[in-house]
């Protein structure tokens, strides 16, 4: 299945694709020393957040896909160099909101989950 949303999106920040299928995506991003919050090398979890919300947005897959809202739990602390894989899943859809569920992980470690409110447009969030 090709991507035809967010196609412009760095995988080194935000992750590379995986697998995709409908209603589902994993992908995979390789942690950074640009990303360090600190000098211990804690990872900013924007970052992890980042790759959580590209996996929401390629599961649902769709060019005019917007994020409306999330409700998300950092679990663990992820360090400089670790590679961290999402999982996501449309677990509900109602008209033009489509509920995905997230899951990111270091190996079988579990650091991230959420729930991530998607919305799929007529047009693109940016034309008048």
């Amino acid at each position: 299945m090709d991507i035809i949303t967010h196609k412009k999106i760095s995988a080194a920040l935000c992750g590379t694709p995986l697998e995709i299928r409908k209603g589902y995506s994993r992908a995979e991003l390789r942690t950074t020393a640009e990303m360090a919050a600190d000098e211990q090398g804690l990872v900013h979890g924007g970052f992890i957040f980042g790759l959580a919300d590209y996996a929401a947005m390629i599961a649902v897959n769709h060019p005019n896909v917007v994020l409306g809202g999330a409700d998300v739990k950092f679990l663990k602390p992820v360090r400089v160099g670790e590679l961290v894989t999402a999982e996501a899943r449309v677990t509900e859809e109602k008209g033009k909101k489509q509920i995905v569920s997230v899951t990111v992980a270091r190996g079988d470690d579990k650091i991230f989950a959420g729930e991530f409110a998607c919305f799929v447009l007529d047009k693109h969030v940016l034309e008048g």
